[in-house]
């Protein structure tokens, strides 16, 4: 019976080990204010877009999920130290070094707009002349706006520009007038509007067009690759779309949708027949 019983526990040791080896936790490193795409609900859990999207590929994958919230002035040095496995969070990869990274498609566009009140009387880029612009620190926004970035010449023209912590501080200092306008990615203002109503406006013009993705170590090629195989299994099945009208997100602004492929098939085939010829 001791013997038995040693070679049963053995076994029970050996299968434990067998599946602990087999099971991954993926951690998704994201901003956690940062409605619609990664935020706190109401239930106290977190939820947006971008979890609700990582969720599901780690199901088809058989992950386990773990989310960890991180400071996204310092997003990149948290990936680099291992903490966690990607940045996936509304992330602009235009703004990331494809040298330095290994960067995932890009799953939705993302232009940069600017949000006030309807009652501030900005309509234009050239009105924010003189008034007091607030940024998320660390934002795409606030790198194309700081020296050096690709809109550092509109910057100039502002009174000041504000930099803070996260776009939910932003918007209340927006609401109690301290800043008249915010510089933020389109699917955040357009969550806010919807929020708060006809009191803020977006201006109709941007001042930058991006794509957002996901972010990894640069070795860590064969993860994207897993992440992106399961992510189109999403897109296929209909799931990426109707996350997306979920969310209130704009579903023209998705890059991986059948119309947006269909659309890029006649220039490759035009292309084609031209190399062709």
């Amino acid at each position: 019976m001791k013997k038995i019983f040693a070679m049963l526990l053995t076994l029970t040791m050996l299968l434990t080990v067998a599946a602990s080896a087999e099971t991954f936790t993926f951690k998704m490193g994201f901003d956690a204010e940062y409605p619609p795409y990664t935020y706190m609900g109401e239930d106290g859990e977190y939820t947006g877009y971008d979890i609700e999207m990582c969720r599901k590929v780690c199901e088809i994958l058989g992950w386990d999920l773990e989310l960890v919230p991180v400071n996204w002035d310092t997003k990149l040095l948290t990936l680099d130290a291992g903490e966690v496995d990607c940045i996936w969070s509304g992330l602009t990869i235009d703004v990331i070094d494809p040298e330095a990274y290994t960067l995932s498609f890009a799953y939705s566009d993302n232009s940069q707009m600017i949000l006030t009140k309807a009652a501030n009387g900005i309509e234009t880029l050239d009105d924010l002349a003189g008034k007091i612009v607030g940024v998320q620190l660390g934002t795409s926004a606030d790198i194309l706006l700081s020296a050096g970035g690709d809109c550092e010449e509109l910057a100039a023209t502002f009174g000041e520009l504000v930099r803070f912590e996260n776009y939910n501080v932003c918007f209340t200092e927006l609401m109690a007038d301290s800043i008249d306008a915010v510089a933020i990615d389109i699917g955040v203002a357009a969550e806010k509007i919807a929020q708060y109503g006809d009191e803020y406006v977006m201006l109709d013009e941007s001042f930058a067009s991006e794509e957002y993705g996901i972010c990894f170590r640069k070795d860590d090629t064969e993860l994207c690759e897993q992440v992106e195989s399961a992510f189109m299994q999403l897109v296929e099945d209909g799931t990426y779309v109707e996350l997306a009208e979920k969310y209130g997100l704009d579903t023209a602004a998705l890059c991986l949708t059948a119309d947006a492929a269909e659309a890029e098939a006649p220039a490759e085939d035009a292309a084609a027949e031209e190399a062709a010829e």
